[in-house]
């Protein structure tokens, strides 16, 4: 592993590159719900040849970084789909091999009956597993033993389109033709919309042999990917951000193929750079950067210490002394919010309240509350990418994790004692270059940034702010590779 500065900051990327990456597998995986918006619409059929398998591989650039296989299974009641994907990932010199699997139980409509996703990374285990109940789609997920429930209502049927990719009619499908989709993302428990469109006909290598082929866009949280299907229906290739793809191969080189590539490091290939070095942020109290590439709409830019006018973000350092306002909403929401637990939040947890209850005494003020948690949090949580779904309970009990580990741990901390808090997410400043980070926002009388990764509250004025809230930092997959920045005071 490469030398690196004691605090440098642990890039976000973590959940992000797992989504993005691995959309498009989850579009032959995910939870789907199709609903056209107007135009030609893409018409699909079941995928032909049932219980059939593919194999990709996988690619970062010209490395070979792992592989996909994928089995199609038609049952007595409907089918089944098994995907396993197998990778090699590096984010700031650690790298660790990752394990993910899906099954996916559907109807003879391809309408959802149940699905069993999980990760695997080194010694961290993440599990989703749902079941369609009438209009209620109940979800566990969680490490074995510290499960969480969920029941998401449905509407109308949820899809899970077996190879949705795949089952379109090639025959078919014209330039142009294009149809919409609502996702559930098992990596985030959450629905996202996603739009493919037929862009062109091409003519395209695989397997050492040329192949015809249609090439679809895959617009997806403003991150696109693209995929080339052949004649038959068959994916032939796909790509997607930070410089990865899959390809069509055969099952002896999917497994073999002469190992496995040294990733990039996927920290350094999504970090911004700027032209101006800021040789001391910790001491700045004012940043003014512009912000270019992005849809700016998109993202929670202006409020509290932020401010957002014609492309310009502004950025003031919080000042703890000043008495604070008599309300203070930004962001929106009553702050009871702030204090409830969710999703890997677990504040109401008997080990989260007990060790919140050992940090604090009864005496402290909230200012006093914030900074002993934050201290806390930096001293006790070794500080190493973990390649998995941020989740305080398991982070109090491993004690090790990267910024996202942090944040979701001293939300759960603060809410435990008390404090209204969440996480937010956007991008830190480090020797010349913009990281993608997660840190937190705490109720102290006014909102105040704090992060224990760093040891800082109020956090410098170098975190800039595009989302707030664990499920939002997705949003920041659009972002990747778009974003450019210009420091102007």
């Amino acid at each position: 592993m490469k030398n690196l500065p004691r605090f440098r900051p642990y890039a976000v990327l973590g959940l992000g590159f797992l989504s993005v990456f691995t959309f498009l597998l989850m579009l032959r995986l995910g939870v789907l719900e199709p609903k056209g918006k107007g135009g030609p619409s893409l018409s699909f059929t079941l995928p032909s040849g049932p219980n059939r398998e593919i194999w990709m591989q996988i690619f970062q650039h010209d490395r070979r970084i792992g592989y996909a296989h994928r089995q199609f299974f038609e049952m007595a009641d409907g089918f089944r789909v098994q995907e396993t994907v197998s990778l090699r990932m590096n984010i700031l010199g650690l790298v660790q091999d990752l394990r993910f699997r899906m099954t996916g139980d559907l109807n003879h409509r391809l309408g959802l009956s149940g699905f069993d996703f999980e990760l695997q990374s080194g010694l961290v285990r993440f599990r989703a597993r749902g079941g369609v109940q009438g209009r209620t789609l109940a979800v566990s997920c969680g490490p074995t033993g510290s499960e969480e429930y969920l029941q998401i209502p449905l509407d109308r049927e949820v899809h899970l389109p077996v190879g949705l990719l795949e089952s379109l009619k090639p025959a078919t499908m014209r330039v142009g033709d294009r149809r919409s989709f609502e996702v559930f993302d098992p990596l985030t428990l959450s629905r996202r919309s996603v739009r493919l469109t037929v862009v062109a006909e091409e003519t395209i290598e695989v397997m050492d042999r040329r192949e015809k082929a249609k090439k679809v866009s895959v617009d997806w949280m403003g991150s696109p990917q693209v995929a080339w299907i052949g004649e038959d229906g068959s994916i032939l290739r796909e790509e997607g951000s930070l410089g990865l793809r899959l390809e069509r191969t055969t099952r002896e080189e999917a497994i073999q193929g002469g190992g496995l590539s040294l990733p990039l490091d996927l920290a350094e290939v999504a970090s911004v750079p700027v032209s101006r070095v800021l040789p001391e942020p910790s001491s700045l109290n004012l940043l003014r950067i512009r912000l270019e590439g992005i849809e700016a709409p998109r993202f929670f830019l202006h409020g509290g210490r932020q401010a957002f006018r014609n492309g310009i973000l502004t950025v003031r350092r919080e000042d703890l002394l000043r008495p604070p306002p008599n309300q203070e909403r930004e962001g929106g929401g009553d702050l009871k919010d702030f204090l409830k637990p969710s999703p890997f939040i677990q504040s109401d947890h008997p080990e989260i309240l007990a060790q919140a209850r050992a940090i604090l005494s009864q005496e402290d003020s909230d200012l006093e509350k914030g900074r002993k948690l934050v201290l806390w949090v930096h001293q006790n949580i070794r500080r190493q990418p973990v390649f998995s779904i941020p989740n305080a309970l398991e982070t109090l009990r491993k004690r090790v994790g990267d910024c996202n580990e942090h944040a979701v741990l001293l939300a759960a901390l603060a809410r435990a004692a008390g404090l209204p808090a969440e996480v937010e997410a956007g991008l830190v400043y480090q020797n010349g270059r913009f990281y993608y980070h997660a840190w937190n926002v705490l109720y102290l009388g006014r909102w105040v940034t704090a992060d224990a990764t760093l040891n800082q509250l109020p956090a410098d004025v170098t975190h800039l702010r595009f989302v707030r809230g664990a499920a939002r930092q997705i949003d920041l997959a659009g972002m990747i590779g778009k974003i450019r920045l210009t420091i102007l005071e």
